[in-house]
């Protein structure tokens, strides 16, 4: 039987759970008449989605994923697809946008206003990992589908409508606030003209604000979640 792990060993005992060929992601076949396509690798609960009573269950593609979306955002990049820090923030943001994205929101949005934050998502995300190239070869890396893709995509934006309504606005940024920025260097589009990165300037400060977000309400949240690690049976 599994046991809850304290969150600073979390991610080790995650990286060492996933059963990776070198780090690509791929499970090994258990035998010559079976092929193992997936696993939970993570069950976790709180308050905010029933308890103990419903409990969530992260799988193995699914995590590595967005453990690659990690490193390809990351500043520092490592050799190789991603780190047990990758694993930790992806562990982290998914705990935390699901949790978000479970939350009421007033008013309540729209199918529609959903499907376009979802689109924003994705710019955002293009853009966080530098390219869409780099995403479209993270998802066929773990095999992830366009439905899994959307569904992680829809959950973000859901939990940014609520940091926006709920918490504060952080959606729609001023136009002479990015101004302020671009002229102050405090970008990465500052060898650009305004007119030409306003854009993706938006983007990046929508998608900052977004980020400090979750990570502040997860650490808030933190105490209150339970998470065990599926070991791999033998």
């Amino acid at each position: 039987m599994s046991r809850p792990l304290p969150p600073l060993h979390l991610a080790a005992a995650v990286l060492s759970a996933l059963i990776f060929t070198g780090s690509s992601g791929r499970a090994e076949p258990p035998s010559a008449a079976a092929t193992l396509l997936d696993r939970v690798v993570v069950r976790w609960s709180a308050p905010e989605t029933g308890g103990p009573a419903t409990p969530q269950f992260i799988f193995e593609r699914e995590l590595a994923f967005e453990a690659r979306l990690e490193a390809l955002a990351d500043p520092e990049p490592d050799f190789g697809p991603y780190r047990d820090r990758h694993l930790r923030a992806a562990l982290d943001r998914h705990i935390a946008e699901t949790l978000l994205a479970t939350l009421p929101v007033l008013p309540i949005p729209t199918p529609r206003e959903v499907g376009q934050r979802a689109e924003s998502a994705r710019a955002i995300l293009e853009q966080r990992v530098h390219g869409r190239d780099r995403l479209s070869t993270a998802v066929n890396a773990e095999g992830i589908t366009s439905d899994e893709l959307d569904a992680m995509l829809r959950r973000q934006a859901r939990a940014s409508l609520y940091l926006d309504r709920m918490v504060a606005p952080m959606l729609e940024p001023n136009r002479a606030e990015l101004r302020d920025m671009h002229r102050a260097g405090a970008t990465p589009f500052k060898d650009k003209p305004f007119e030409e990165a306003a854009p993706a300037i938006g983007r990046w400060y929508v998608g900052q604000r977004l980020n400090q977000a979750v990570e502040t309400y997860y650490l808030n949240a933190r105490a209150r979640v339970s998470i065990t690690v599926m070991r791999k049976p033998k």
